[in-house]
């Protein structure tokens, strides 16, 4: 009788990475993936699409309720449509803009570069405040925006510069910015 002798094959640094990143499921697998995960997302995923769509901010996460409608377009116009009408735009003419039922917070918002909005385009605008700005349009002749859920317009909201700009929402993804807001609301408590 013949012995057969099998050797183990000994696996490659290449394989051994592998295994470790997609087949263990020990903790230190678990944050290096972590890690590569964040910076595929930063580095490579955003920067993608920031080209693709032609605009610095891809996509925002909605951190206000200033964009809220509540449960129907008719509730919110008889809240809020007062402000509209003074400005000779009719109920027929603000439900027949986009996301006519508002965004939330925690929708994803997907972001087009666009300098030539229209009335009733939603746009994403630098401000100077911490965080752009997602409001409607209102008037082009100055730019002006207000938030749908607002009494009124702010002060930085009545002469909007076409290079404060960054896009116009073109997709909404509901609740699932929710995710990130949990962690920076979570992160925001330990500091305050």
């Amino acid at each position: 009788m013949r012995k057969i002798i099998t050797q183990k094959k000994e696996k490659t640094a290449f394989q051994k990475i592998w295994d470790f990143l997609w087949k263990s499921n020990s903790i230190w697998s678990w944050i290096v993936d972590l890690i590569l995960l964040y910076i595929f997302v930063k580095f490579i995923f955003f920067p993608l699409l920031a080209l693709i769509f032609g605009a610095s901010l891809p996509s925002v996460i909605v951190e206000s309720q200033s964009m809220y409608h509540g449960t129907s377009f008719d509730q919110w116009w008889y809240a809020h449509g007062f402000w509209y009408e003074q400005k000779n735009m009719t109920k027929e003419q603000v439900y027949s803009w986009g996301y006519h039922n508002g965004i939330t917070r925690g929708d994803i918002i997907v972001v087009f570069g666009i300098k030539e909005p229209k009335i009733g385009d939603i746009i994403i605008f630098n401000a100077g405040e911490r965080l752009p700005i997602i409001h409607r349009v209102v008037n082009l002749t100055p730019i002006q925006t207000k938030g749908d859920n607002n009494d009124g317009q702010l002060g930085f909201e009545k002469n909007i510069k076409k290079e404060q700009i960054v896009g116009k929402a073109v997709l909404k993804i509901p609740k699932l910015g929710w995710i990130k807001l949990i962690f920076v609301d979570l992160i925001n408590s330990f500091k305050g």
